[in-house]
């Protein structure tokens, strides 16, 4: 009988723990607060008041009313709002610990810095450097990481880029590290940002470096997973004809984005500008950038040294 009863009270307890954490999960607020901020800041009007109108239909018509786990509502968002724009750097996540690095100013988007913010090999071997770059971290706190890098590859006479598992990062380092490229200033992209109406640009810096190498042979390798500000990169240094691009097409993301606070748990990253490039007017969203020479990711560093090679017997 004691037994018995302590079940029962453990099965109440459960249930009951159920009913109020279902209780606290306020969807109406949530759904309403993001529809509110795709509908004003998602870079195309159009598809911010359809992603608007679509999670608003969908939570009076009671979508949303058995959802209880946050994670799970934060994917069925994120599901319908892709249904609207297929755009990969929209993205709903429940996250409480990252909001509050979010708020701080903490990183990139509340994200840690990867080891060495994202430079992971950096070699000079028989005059061809080779750089592992993982991610695009802001120029603000990686400067003096990437100019140690940069310098090591001035080094070289030819120089291989890997970007095959960058996801992308900040328009900041591809200016830094392509003023090493150019001997004189040169336009690399535009945007165009919805909620302020505006147009900014960015440009090689000739004074980041009294080393530069304009003639340099350069390669780039790309995978399916190279994606936003790697995409930027890799599509800045092939219209400026700069670099031999090798591998497979990238991910096709060319909208910045930023991470927006929903509430205490939930927060949607909103694409909110897009990239026009000086050269072709457009971009590389949902299309990718096509290397110049298609191989498989796991050869592009092969072919590339290959290339490289040749081009230092040619040159000497």
């Amino acid at each position: 009988m004691r037994l018995a009863s302590l079940i029962y009270l453990l099965i109440l307890f459960t249930v009951s723990s159920n009913f109020v954490h279902a209780q606290d999960f306020d969807k109406a607020a949530i759904v309403n607060q993001l529809a509110d901020l795709m509908n004003t800041n998602y870079v195309f009007p159009e598809k911010g008041k359809a992603m608007h109108d679509l999670i608003k239909s969908n939570l009076a018509q009671g979508e949303y009313e058995n959802i209880t786990d946050e994670a799970v509502f934060a994917k069925h968002l994120d599901t319908d709002l892709h249904s609207m724009a297929n755009d990969g750097h929209i993205r709903v996540t429940y996250d409480p610990e990252r909001i509050e690095k979010i708020r701080g100013g903490v990183g990139m988007g509340g994200r840690k810095a990867p080891e060495n913010y994202g430079f992971e090999t950096v070699a000079v071997k028989e005059d061809i450097g080779y750089l592992d770059l993982r991610m695009f971290y802001d120029l603000g706190s990686a400067k003096d990481v990437a100019k140690q890098a940069m310098d090591k590859l001035m080094e070289s006479k030819a120089i291989i880029f890997d970007l095959r598992k960058n996801g992308g990062g900040s328009p900041s380092m591809i200016r830094f590290i392509c003023s090493y490229l150019f001997e004189e200033s040169v336009h690399l992209n535009s945007f165009y940002w919805r909620p302020q109406d505006s147009r900014s640009e960015t440009w090689t810096n000739p004074k980041f470096t009294e080393v530069r190498k304009p003639d340099i042979p350069v390669y780039v390798l790309t995978s399916s997973r190279t994606y936003s500000a790697a995409e930027e990169f890799t599509y800045d240094l092939k219209q400026l004809k700069r670099a031999t691009i090798i591998g497979e097409t990238t991910g096709g993301g060319a909208h910045p984005v930023g991470p927006m606070v929903i509430n205490d748990d939930f927060f949607v990253n909103v694409p909110q500008g897009r990239a026009i490039n000086p050269i072709t007017k457009t971009n590389w969203e949902g299309v990718g950038v096509v290397p110049h020479i298609r191989v498989s990711a796991d050869q592009a560093l092969i072919k590339a040294q290959e290339l490289a090679k040749k081009a230092l017997l040619e040159n000497n």
